[in-house]
């Protein structure tokens, strides 16, 4: 799909009271959804209101699926699960020589920065949306993760 038909359809969303839209050409298609207050802020740049959504092995064919990814045997540890709410690449700290922004067992409060997911060279930062204690950190730095996936445990 053409990055300026994407484009257009981001003004689309932008200018409509949509909190989702999913276009289908052929075996292309795009998913856009506003991300509400909270669950991601950039580190970088104001809050964009909507992401496009686009797996890193298909970003020239756009193919989506709706369906969340499986953990893939994984078991996790009981607690609230957070979930990654983009297509991305996960960062645990905001550089290579920083430490991570939370590690096994740390306390932490709702609105807390506990990684950062890159995506389409936008960082956004997932913060905690319960306080707790981090139980399991599931995603690991550097690597990509898909739209629902687990990220961490918080307990």
């Amino acid at each position: 799909m053409d990055l300026r038909k994407i484009k257009k359809l981001i003004d689309i969303l932008e200018e409509s009271n949509l909190a989702e839209l999913e276009i289908k050409e052929g075996e292309e298609s795009v998913r856009l959804s506003r991300i509400p207050k909270g669950l991601a802020s950039p580190a970088a740049a104001p809050a964009p209101t909507t992401h496009v959504q686009v797996p890193a092995h298909a970003a020239h064919a756009a193919a989506l699926t709706s369906a969340p990814a499986p953990a893939a045997g994984k078991e996790q540890p009981p607690g609230h699960v957070l979930r990654s709410p983009m297509v991305g690449t996960f960062y645990a700290s905001s550089t290579p020589e920083n430490p991570p922004f939370v590690k096994v067992g740390q306390s932490v409060k709702v609105g807390d920065t506990l990684g950062i997911i890159e995506a389409m060279k936008m960082f956004n930062q997932i913060e905690a949306d319960v306080a707790g204690t981090i139980v399991a950190v599931l995603a690991t730095s550097g690597q990509p993760v898909e739209f629902d996936e687990p990220l961490f445990v918080i307990g």
